[in-house]
């Protein structure tokens, strides 16, 4: 048998089942009462503006100029405070700034914890081609 033949002989028994699914199932009406219902709602379209990301500062750039602030702070403590005062001590040498950080730290959840706490090292869900995190999904 050819293609030809082999076309002329499916071709009426597609049709006839494109045809019973479409019509005798319902698969037609329902296609079509959900475009109406579709078209009769009163759909609004929201446009959001397109936000604009802030380019990434560079974070040591950043990070040195708040040590430079914070070194120029401390020597003006203590030329304000006088060298002689306290015999030529550094009084802010060795110190860091409190965990707490301000107003409005009571809100925050880790307000109790260290800044410097370095957390649960999460390194081995993923490790060696994510074995231990496949599982968890």
């Amino acid at each position: 048998m050819d293609k030809k033949e082999l076309q002329k002989a499916l071709k009426p028994i597609v049709k006839e089942c494109i045809k019973e699914v479409l019509f005798e199932e319902g698969v037609l009406s329902t296609i079509v009462s959900e475009i109406a219902v579709g078209l009769g709602a009163n759909q609004q379209v929201i446009a959001e503006p397109v936000r604009q990301q802030a380019p990434q500062r560079d974070r040591t750039e950043e990070m040195t100029a708040m040590k430079q602030k914070m070194t120029e702070t401390r020597r003006g403590l203590m030329e304000a405070i006088g060298k002689d005062a306290y015999g030529g001590i550094d009084l802010f040498e060795g110190t860091t700034p409190t965990p707490g950080g301000g107003e409005g730290s009571q809100h925050n959840p880790l307000s109790g914890q260290d800044p410097n706490d370095p957390g649960v090292d999460i390194s081995s869900l993923v490790n060696m081609k994510g074995a231990v995190w496949n599982k968890l999904k």
